[in-house]
């Protein structure tokens, strides 16, 4: 390959195309390889149970999405992008029929917890007021110094404790529970250091921006993307694996949208021993269990509430998700997993073929899970949806190792791309002030090993463009 650009970024997910969108708005020549015959990473849409219904293959709602900083600040719609929210944006349904809820509407998340109204309003309510301001830093850099520096200091003395730790405020189940569903997100242990912070994020998000999809599927924001980069001169080539460096043309800038184990490999002795001895040490967390199910009717959840959820936290109480989760972060399976349930044809009926609706589900599971945890998910579900099995028409799973198989960076299943410990958390993807720079000869990180972590947000990609675009410009 000869050919000179300016950038390559191996890789097309949404935080390589935000990389790339970042590079050519500012006139660089730019050139996407994916090894996939379509570009998404984790945001491709397919038909895998019946023709005519439509799955998200791995992300399916975008709390993130809709609030990113960079996302917000491109002409999206203009590329075909368009967001939709259901009535409710989450449920987590108990097993005396009742369901606390989340929604944009403070005022029917506080009827639905009854003593707890007040203190949930009292904690999440100054978040979601100014969760612009949180975004701006909590989806950046954490070495930095921070724009919003009192709001972020109220989210990081909450966000530190352990999300069990926080919901001991809480009297009844109902906001117990729906907060540590919002927290085991997270996918470890929910009795640790910082467990408590994706809950806050997310829950802050849900009352802020809600808990939309993109019409048509999660395929809608990387096409949106893409199709942005090439009206900006970008050049985008699927069915290519780069394997090493020699696979790619000459240029300044490369950006590796993988996990860090593959920039390793690509990279090769352009990385020094000490950065392959860094990013030789990021651990993965526990797995997915994917279900996708093509269901009649829909769910015939016992809460009326769930029945109008754009997505369902299924678990139970909040002292069986932390069981839950302290299994599998344990290696060990369990019975009663954590399950996410999503029903986007709620918010986007396009998706559905009549009455035949798609739900997109998975449970966590321990990181390369070989076993089969198809039963336990759907016993999950059925517990709060009598006669849920009934109405299943069609089935596809996808387990750890198929995870892998349609996304390398998903290694051992684990859709994170890395544990999240706290000390991941603070350090990704190794201790350093320059978190994306690999090399300083012009090499990259931007997959979601890379601050902020994961989620459909793009500013991973986004912000490891931005320090290649200052490393340019002081090399010339």
């Amino acid at each position: 390959m000869t050919d000179r650009v300016d950038a390559v970024v191996v890789g097309s997910g949404p935080n390589g195309l935000a990389a790339a969108v970042t590079l050519a708005l500012k006139g660089l020549e730019v050139h996407v390889f994916e090894a996939a015959g379509t570009v998404g990473g984790g945001t491709r849409t397919a038909e895998l149970t019946v023709e005519g219904v439509r799955h998200d293959v791995c992300s399916a709602v975008h709390p993130l999405g809709v609030a990113s900083p960079f996302l917000r600040s491109l002409p999206l719609d203009e590329h075909g992008l368009t967001w939709s929210w259901p009535e409710i944006d989450l449920a987590h349904p108990l097993d005396d029929g009742t369901a606390g809820v989340l929604s944009r509407d403070m005022g029917m998340t506080a009827a639905s917890l009854g003593p707890d109204a007040d203190r949930w309003q009292r904690l999440f309510g100054p978040f979601a007021t100014r969760f612009d301001e949180l975004m701006v830093d909590l989806l950046g850099p954490i070495a930095r110094v921070p724009h919003h520096p009192v709001a972020l200091g109220r989210f990081g003395v909450r966000a530190v404790q352990p999300a069990t730790r926080l919901t001991e405020g809480f009297g009844a189940e109902p906001a117990r529970a729906l907060f540590t569903g919002s927290a085991a997100h997270l996918t470890g242990p929910l009795d640790k250091l910082g467990s408590a912070a994706v809950g806050i994020l997310l829950t802050a998000a849900g009352h802020a921006a809600g808990w939309p999809v993109a019409i048509g599927g999660s395929a809608s924001i990387t096409n949106a993307l893409t199709s942005l980069l090439v009206s900006l001169g970008g050049q985008v080539t699927t069915g290519f694996e780069v394997r090493s460096m020699a696979d790619l043309p000459e240029c300044d800038v490369v950006v590796f949208d993988t996990s860090p184990q593959a920039a390793v490999r690509i990279a090769g002795d352009r990385l020094g021993p000490g950065v392959r001895r860094s990013l030789g040490r990021w651990r993965y967390g526990p797995a997915a269990w994917k279900v996708d199910l093509a269901v009649e009717g829909g769910i015939p959840w016992t809460a009326e509430a769930c029945r109008h959820a754009g997505t369902v936290h299924v678990g139970g109480t909040a002292a069986e998700i932390v069981h839950a989760e302290t299994e599998v972060s344990g290696g060990r399976a369990t019975d009663r997993p954590f399950v996410l349930v999503a029903q986007q044809y709620l918010a986007d009926p396009s998706r559905s073929r009549g009455n035949l609706h798609p739900v997109w589900a998975y449970a966590h599971v321990p990181h390369g899970y070989g076993g089969d945890a198809t039963e336990a998910l759907l016993n999950q579900i059925e517990r709060f949806a009598p006669g849920f099995r009934d109405r299943i028409v069609a089935t596809h799973v996808t387990g750890p190792a198929a995870l892998e198989a349609y996304n390398p960076n998903y290694v051992g299943g684990d859709i994170a791309t890395g544990a999240n410990s706290l000390g991941q958390l603070l350090a990704r993807p190794r201790l350093t002030t320059h978190p994306y720079r690999l090399s300083d000869d012009g090499l990259y990180l931007c997959s979601a090993a890379t601050p902020p972590g994961a989620g459909v947000h793009g500013m991973c990609g986004h912000l490891a463009a931005r320090a290649a675009l200052a490393d340019l410009h002081r090399r010339r």
